[in-house]
Formats: C-alpha cells, structure tokens, sequence
C-alpha cells in the first residue's frame, strides 16, 4: 500500500516508521518538504520527501498528523488531490470546540470529499511504543461514515500492533479528543466496550 503522511512532528515520523516496518511505501510531506530529510533516512529507503499534493495524489490512504494550527493549510495546499482519498486524522484540536463539535467534524467540513477516519489520535507515542504489539493489544478507537475508512484504518491498526475498536460514526470523534476521559488513557482491548460505554454516558 501507498501511504502518505501528511506532518512530519514526532507522531507523524513515528507512524510513517512503523508503516515502512509492516512493508509499506511512504512519502512525508510538512510545509517545508525539503526539511524532511532525516526523516526520509529512517525510511529505508521506503520513502520519499514530497510537496502535499504530490504526496496525497501518491497516496492510496493518508495519515493526517500535522499540527492542529497547521491543519487547514495541510487540506488547503492538498486541494482535490483529497477527493475520494482515504484519510484517517490523527490530529487533535488543543481544546474541544464551542458548541461541542469535534476538530474531526471540522476537518469534514473542511475537506467534505474524503473519507475521513479519526484514529490514533488518544495516546503520544511514547505509550504506543511500549504498548505496541504487546498482549493484552491496546484498543485504537475508530471513528467514521465511511466503510472503506473504517476497513483501512482497522487493517492499518492491526498491522501497527493494535486493536480497532469502532466507537461510531463521525460525532463520536467527541468522545476521543481533549476534555474527555478517553483521551490520554491507556485501554486494553477486552475492557474497550465498558470503557466507550461510561465515555457515552457521561456526556449525556
């Protein structure tokens, strides 16, 4: 599979690693592609430094990873290259949103032809290295409308180390962003149900 990543901080140079690991081709792509040097020599010769475009046209899916004061940028440089494109957000906004929309319905509005995933987006990734491919799997919650991206984020999931555990369609990326309890809290796979399930309840 081709993936492109879009931000190249630690969680996006991170996650474009591991994917290189479980056998994929890679291109990273930041406002500044020229920089990304380093971490194009990590890739093993598995990956390239391209302009945002470039990198989402290459691309069978995308990771989204840039910062969230970037993000709109990062949707704006790549243009329609992100029509009909898988993209899975791992990105988070610095606080919930007034009205309590998620910064992935944002991301929607932003970019309303792709097909949009939130995952991996709960844990740095100093815990999911520790956790990675360790039993009992940590739980990678899934949020999406979109079957296609709910398939590639699982299998890219798994592929990583993880488990998927889809926890709803696109508003339930309001359960798994910042000022919530499922945000920075380590869930073990056999504990995910119980644990989405008190997340529901104490937002009603």
């Amino acid at each position: 599979m081709h993936i492109g990543v879009i931000g190249a901080w630690q969680l996006g140079a991170t996650l474009a690693e591991w994917c290189v690991e479980s056998g994929h081709d890679i291109t990273v792509t930041a406002r500044h592609p020229d920089r990304l040097g380093q971490i194009v020599d990590h890739l093993g010769g598995r990956g390239a430094a391209m302009p945002v475009a470039a990198a989402v046209s290459f691309a069978d899916v995308v990771l989204f990873a840039p910062n969230w004061e970037s993000a709109q940028e990062a949707i704006d440089l790549a243009g329609s290259t992100l029509i009909g494109k898988i993209v899975i957000n791992a990105t988070n906004p610095p606080a919930p949103a007034p009205g309590g929309r998620s910064g992935f319905e944002q991301l929607i509005d932003w970019a309303p032809d792709a097909h949009w995933a939130k995952a991996l987006n709960t844990l740095p990734t100093t815990v999911l290295s520790l956790r990675r491919g360790h039993d009992p799997l940590l739980a990678e919650f899934v949020c999406t409308d979109m079957p296609d991206a709910r398939r590639t984020a699982s299998t890219i999931i798994r592929e990583l180390g993880f488990a998927p555990f889809y926890a709803g369609g696109a508003e339930a990326a309001r359960l798994v962003e910042p000022g919530v309890p499922l945000q920075l809290t380590e869930v073990d796979v056999c504990r995910a149900t119980f644990v989405l399930a008190e997340a529901m309840a104490a937002r009603q």
